[in-house]
């Protein structure tokens, strides 16, 4: 039995003189639930497209539970559930019988066909819609349909391509618990500009830009690249003075003032917080909000992508 994994070579897309995809390598096991980061155009769609089969690599290959995405393309897509970007379907058809087309396109057949649409309908929770056409459903619903075909033969590999685009707070929250939920026994693949949902179902994330792969980490150690790691921000009355005695601190290397809030941060493996918490109460300072800062990933995310400095 081949091993549940991903293992992308040297991964290279070219359209004429531009490089979409540069070198790409990495590899995916079972239980990881990988994010793609990257600005438009970072080539995180072509790469996801590649391992699908959609697009031929102008070079490298990939391995798909063993079996090469471009010797042995049906086997590898055989293994594979995919969320396209924009989730594209037959318009005219209803949820239903759409997503029977795709269940019998996927190998069932008679009351097996009819069961898996059944089962994708209710765990996509579109028991509302299963009659209505999906040209006539909300950009929201027909995500939800898009995820539904891709479940819809139980595949040990996902590669969903902005899955939550369009959903409601309500309905990313239901995604987001179904593929946590699928996780544990799958490799999934998740192209995403949302940074909240590497943290709500991610537990390893890429950022590439230009094609490459420039930081390969858990989220975790994404957030504690950011410079507000462990910093302390407060938002208290005559913050100039306050942000005078806090700068005095042995443990505080600067302080920043910035839209009303003030920030400390910590000296090289320094602990700010009970710090920060004694000069409040001993100077009686009239404090309105005070936080640990985990990190920020959207600093972190600018600074990879555009170089800028921490």
């Amino acid at each position: 039995m081949n091993e549940l994994v991903i293992d992308a070579r040297n991964l290279c897309k070219k359209y004429g003189s531009l490089v979409a995809v540069d070198d790409l390598s990495f590899q995916v096991g079972a239980g990881e639930v990988l994010g793609f980061l990257g600005p438009n155009g970072a080539g995180k769609s072509t790469t996801m497209k590649m391992l699908t089969g959609f697009l031929a690599p102008t070079s490298g290959t990939a391995l798909v539970n063993g079996h090469d995405i471009v010797s042995d393309s049906l086997a590898a897509r055989r293994a594979i559930g995919y969320l396209p970007e924009g989730a594209p379907s037959y318009g005219e058809m209803t949820v239903r019988r759409f997503l029977e087309f795709v269940a019998r396109a996927r190998g069932f057949s008679g009351k097996n066909a009819l069961r898996a649409a059944g089962s994708a309908i209710e765990r996509l929770n579109l028991d509302r819609v299963p009659e209505q056409t999906i040209e006539t459903l909300s950009k929201g619903f027909k995500r939800r349909v898009g995820l539904a075909q891709a479940i819809i033969h139980d595949p040990s590999i996902l590669i969903l391509d902005e899955p939550t685009d369009g959903l409601d707070p309500n309905q990313k929250h239901e995604v987001r618990h179904l593929i946590r939920d699928m996780s544990s026994e799958k490799i999934i693949v998740i192209s995403t500009h949302l940074l909240e949902e590497v943290h709500a179902v991610c537990n390893r994330a890429m950022i590439i830009s230009d094609g490459r792969l420039l930081v390969d980490d858990t989220p975790a150690g994404l957030i504690a690249r950011s410079r507000y790691h462990d910093a302390v921000t407060l938002v208290v009355a005559q913050p100039e003075r306050v942000a005078s005695v806090l700068s005095e601190l042995p443990q505080a290397r600067k302080v920043e003032l910035r839209e009303g809030e003030l920030t400390v941060f910590p000296a090289k493996g320094c602990k700010l917080f009970e710090v920060i918490s004694d000069a409040i109460r001993e100077n009686n300072w009239n404090v309105s909000e005070l936080r640990l800062e985990a990190g920020r990933l959207d600093e972190v995310f600018r600074q990879v992508t555009q170089g800028e400095a921490a």
